[in-house]
């Protein structure tokens, strides 16, 4: 993953790097998780984590709203992790990741 390994160790472990890794990777990078979760209702948001203010909290209900049950689910076989462990872990870790590869407020298209 390269780039994203190094952007989210600092955040999350190993096995959540890859997690949270392998979701912005396959939804288009941080353009199109910001674009995924806006379509979903929850802009202002994501625009919370990519701005340079304080990031605004997620649930794991919400991140289910997002991703879907059947996303979901494929991530918790990839991982081997129980889809309410990946919902929890996402919204506890995602906001970070997503405020950390968009320093300045802005989304690189390296991201």
């Amino acid at each position: 993953m390269g780039l994203l390994d190094g952007v989210l160790g600092g955040v999350v472990g190993s096995v959540l790097t890859k997690i949270v890794g392998s979701y912005v990777e396959s939804h288009g990078g941080v353009a199109g998780i910001v674009s995924q979760f806006e379509q979903s209702g929850l802009g202002d948001t994501v625009k919370s984590w990519v701005g340079t203010g304080e990031n605004l909290p997620i649930s794991a209900e919400q991140i289910s709203q997002v991703l879907g049950n059947d996303n979901l689910m494929q991530m918790a076989e990839k991982f081997g992790i129980p889809t309410d462990q990946i919902k929890e872990k996402l919204a506890e870790y995602l906001p970070q990741a997503i405020d950390q590869m968009t320093p300045n407020g802005e989304i690189s298209t390296a991201a």
